[in-house]
């Protein structure tokens, strides 16, 4: 059985630890956060089930990296939440992804690149790019088997 503790005394600042203490190294950090959106679409010139209209749970997983700064943090994971709103679910919730993409087929190979277009545009407009912020990687979840992957170094 486990013994759990009750703290005797909760760290303040200025008191046990000092604000130069809050940045513990000063290395890259990759930050991931996971995300979920609803969409319909259809694929064209392609014979199989997936040419008729039909939608899917999105799963998106997002990986930045970046340094942290002098309290330790790299980005905060409300900003990825509020890049990824702002940039990826508010266009693409819940809506027919063959009227609001650039025309292409929307396959999960080419709806991931649009989706680092977005999102990197967003880190550099945001002026993240100019502290060492970078998109490291996604995950775009089409079924919960069946997934594309888009890595920084094939972006380059």
């Amino acid at each position: 059985m486990s013994e759990y503790t009750i703290p005797e005394k909760i760290q303040r600042l200025h008191v046990d630890i000092a604000p130069e203490q809050l940045r513990y190294h000063k290395r890259r950090v990759a930050l991931t956060k996971e995300f979920t959106f609803d969409s319909a679409h259809h694929l064209h010139l392609y014979e199989g089930k997936c040419k008729s209209l039909h939608g899917h749970t999105y799963r998106l997983i997002v990986t930045v990296s970046g340094f942290v700064n002098e309290i330790g943090i790299c980005v905060d994971f409300a900003d990825i939440k509020k890049i990824y709103e702002e940039t990826i679910k508010q266009k693409l919730d819940h809506k027919y992804l063959n009227e609001v993409l650039p025309p292409m087929n929307t396959t999960a190979e080419n709806m991931i690149v649009w989706i680092w277009e977005q999102i990197a545009a967003r880190l550099d407009e945001l002026g993240l790019t100019d502290l060492g912020t970078r998109l490291e990687e996604l995950v775009l979840y089409e079924t919960p088997t069946s997934y594309a992957t888009l890595k920084r170094e094939w972006m380059q």
